[in-house]
């Protein structure tokens, strides 16, 4: 398999976030050039879940209970179906070819105490696309972080730190990467300055919830919903009191928290709330609670991605709570944003590979850098690569050859 620097490797990336759309798939090539990662973004594909196994996933997860049976046949059905997604990885953007495959799987529970995380369970049993693809898997990617004392989220910090660093040091401003996926996290990178990245609080989870619960949709398209109502400040005024804001990071969330019981909480006892108002108060609330974080530390430039970078009525209240800073996408980047979790799966993968840890401490409160996840042989037996030795400190995204 040869060294990590002169040879690169094609990677399979997989996820599935907390919104349950279905699986991210990202191929990439990376390699290393003196601490610097060069990552060349092959292409990616959003293969949907199945129906069932969809429904399946959603009854399981918090508030709701689940049995070890039905967690069985979730881990079995999601692992099945992450092996269908990377076979079709590697096929298309991949070209046929691939040396092995990052799996971060699909999260069912994160489980935090008194704003400690003493465990998470990520269901995609990682055996399915080994034997499916017949390429080796790194898989459980978050377990680690967490026996370290870190919240195993989130780790887009690994990425972010490394992607955005050149771009804060030649602003000589604070830069932020922010994730809008179900739950919203930013990484603030600053030149000369430990990262820091934590969950500013929910971004589709609510979202989606209210827009099935009012239209029966999954999530508000277009932000048409939103667009047509008007803030309610008495359910504003609740929802930011939560102490969840207020606490320090690094913290983390997840739908174990923002639910639907949260919702109904916030909305006890108060006037009805229209259609419209439901959509615009949570839409400006998640606005805020990102804009807030943001300006505690001085950013002048805002790089979203993640599923809510599609929702206009979102990225227009984010714009007007952001006025001291640029709001770019990953796509102005050079980094396609719909896939750009998947090609995080796929650094951090590559980074175990090539014995470099997968985390930034400063981001996840771990007591120290590790080496992340489990590998799991492919068809044949395991090689890896001499370590890499020495750190990366940047990411550049290259273009595509042809």
């Amino acid at each position: 398999m040869g060294m990590c620097t002169s040879h690169g490797f094609r990677v399979i990336g997989l996820i599935s976030g907390t919104s349950l759309d279905g699986i991210d798939v990202a191929a990439a090539d990376l390699h290393a050039e003196d601490g610097t990662v060069v990552l060349t973004p092959l292409g990616e594909l959003d293969v949907p879940y199945p129906e069932s196994l969809r429904e399946g996933l959603l009854a399981a997860l918090p508030p709701n209970p689940c049995t070890a049976g039905e967690l069985t046949r979730l881990d079995t059905g999601v692992g099945q179906a992450f092996a269908d997604a990377a076979a079709r990885g590697a096929d298309e953007p991949a070209g046929g070819r691939a040396d092995f495959v990052a799996s971060l799987g699909q999260t069912a529970f994160h489980w935090v105490e008194d704003g400690h995380v003493r465990g998470t369970l990520q269901l995609g049993q990682p055996a399915w696309i080994a034997e499916r693809t017949g390429l080796p898997v790194v898989a459980d990617l978050r377990a680690r972080d967490v026996a370290a004392g870190g919240h195993g989220a989130p780790l887009a910090s690994t990425f972010d730190q490394l992607w955005l660093r050149g771009l804060a040091e030649d602003s000589g401003h604070p830069v932020a990467a922010l994730n809008l996926g179900g739950i919203a996290n930013i990484t603030v990178v600053a030149d000369g300055e430990p990262a820091i990245a934590y969950d500013t609080g929910p971004a589709n989870a609510l979202l989606d919830l209210a827009a099935h619960r009012v239209a029966g949709e999954r999530s508000d398209v277009d932000g048409r919903l939103a667009l047509g109502g008007s803030v309610r400040s008495d359910l504003f005024a609740r929802l930011l009191a939560d102490p969840y804001f207020a606490a320090a990071p690094p913290k983390s969330t997840g739908k174990e928290y923002f639910n639907a019981p949260y919702l109904d909480a916030a909305l006890a006892g108060l006037p009805p709330v229209g259609d419209g108002d439901l959509l615009a108060t949570l839409t400006e609330f998640t606005a805020l609670t990102v804009a807030d974080e943001c300006l505690r530390h001085g950013v002048t430039t805002v790089v979203a991605s993640g599923g809510g970078v599609a929702n206009p009525a979102l990225m227009t209240a984010l714009a007007r709570n952001l006025p001291f800073a640029v709001l770019k996408t990953s796509d102005d980047l050079g980094l396609p944003g719909a896939g750009k979790e998947a090609y995080l799966t796929a650094l951090l993968g590559w980074l175990t590979w090539c014995g470099v840890p997968g985390t930034v401490p400063s981001a996840t409160g771990a007591r120290g850098p590790r080496l992340l996840g489990a590998l799991v042989p492919g068809a044949g037996p395991l090689i890896l690569p001499a370590p890499l030795g020495g750190t990366v400190t940047r990411l550049r995204v290259a273009e595509k050859a042809g």
